[in-house]
């Protein structure tokens, strides 16, 4: 199975400081936490190291990791940057020939912040990875089995349809995980794209900045899932999703997103688990409960290419929505975005060992 990624390249500079050392103030109203570093004042860490990240890259990482012969488009600066996320890729096995490097920009970073509930703090210099242009997207990069998509970055974007027609003109299929600020400032150009992917992968945070799109057409509100009298409700479920002021229901919104022609709708809700919208099912994975967690950077990442995976080596729709709960768990017990992805033969052993921890929910809704 040949895939291509095509998104971001980072270098993530981490730094992990202990709870004690750093304030949280988490508003009463809403579901926003922040962290609060005094000015003027060194704050002691308890590690700062240099990874390699990014969405584009991790994926990379990923997909590599379970097997698949994997490339990667991304642009990068010319700089030692640059030769660091090379190296890293030629070291996985994934090919970089359709890697680019640009002049005009430096390679992106960014620096985590991890305290408290390790829901990392990023600062973001995206540098290179805006730059990419259609020139960039060679033909025959699209000759795979799929392409998966990660969060493309300003003006990169506008390259979003561009690269899903170059997929579809080769019979791909095509898996995406956009960013919020992808779906907010250039959310028609990807809307109407929508037709041709055949995996949508978003957060509750970025499910929620459709909404108001989706209220228009659908309507507001919709029907509850079709809970048996003594099964318990996921806490999605409960709460719905809310964007602009606008409420929709779990099942309403995922079939408003499968009706405008996604044929499948991945949602993931942090420690609330998975859910999977088919052509005919709605499937829910709960979370792993984990008694460590060193960053949740990443953990999105290597849900969504672990499932693309899974799905394209033509596993079961649980299975896939199981090995990618297993393969992200892993990745948050590591302050970087990369060291947990596991390889199939341990994810697999994984998957056969704690089948029972992950308990799927089914509806035909």
């Amino acid at each position: 199975m040949k895939v291509l990624t095509v998104g971001g390249a980072m270098i993530d500079t981490v730094a992990v400081i202990d709870s004690a050392r750093i304030e949280r103030m988490s508003m009463r109203n809403a579901d926003s936490s922040f962290l609060l570093l005094e000015e003027g004042r060194k704050t002691e860490a308890e590690d700062i190291s240099t990874h390699v990240g990014g969405g584009g890259i991790n994926a990379a990482v990923a997909l590599a990791r379970l097997g698949l012969d994997t490339a990667a488009v991304a642009k990068l600066g010319r700089d030692a940057r640059a030769e660091t996320i090379l190296n890293r890729l030629m070291d996985e096995g994934v090919s970089t020939r359709y890697v680019v490097r640009d002049s005009r920009a430096p390679t992106g970073a960014s620096v985590i912040i991890s305290a408290h509930e390790r829901n990392a703090a990023v600062f973001t210099f995206r540098g290179a990875n805006t730059l990419l242009e259609p020139p960039d997207l060679r033909d025959d990069a699209f000759a795979v089995d799929l392409v998966f998509i990660s969060n493309l970055s300003n003006k990169s974007a506008d390259c979003f349809p561009s690269i899903v027609r170059c997929a579809k003109s080769h019979g791909a299929q095509v898996a995406t995980n956009p960013g919020i600020r992808q779906l907010s400032a250039r959310g028609g150009p990807f809307m109407e794209c929508l037709p041709l992917i055949d995996i949508l992968s978003i957060n509750r945070a970025e499910a929620e900045v459709l909404v108001p799109s989706l209220i228009a057409r659908f309507g507001e509100g919709g029907p509850p899932l079709p809970l048996a009298p003594d099964e318990e409700a996921p806490e999605l479920e409960m709460r719905g999703l809310v964007g602009g002021g606008f409420q929709m229901s779990l099942s309403a919104f995922l079939n408003a997103v499968r009706g405008l022609g996604v044929a499948n709708v991945l949602l993931t809700d942090g420690g609330g688990g998975a859910f999977l919208k088919t052509p005919e099912r709605i499937i829910h994975c709960p979370a792993l409960r984990l008694p460590n967690v060193a960053s949740t950077a990443g953990a999105g990442d290597a849900f969504s290419a672990t499932f693309a995976a899974y799905v394209g080596l033509g596993r079961p729709p649980e299975e896939a929505l199981r090995a990618a709960t297993l393969n992200a768990a892993s990745v948050v017990g590591h302050v970087d975005t990369q060291t947990g992805l596991l390889k199939r033969e341990a994810l697999d052993h994984r998957l056969a060992a704690e089948a029972e921890r992950l308990p799927v929910q089914q509806w035909t809704a």
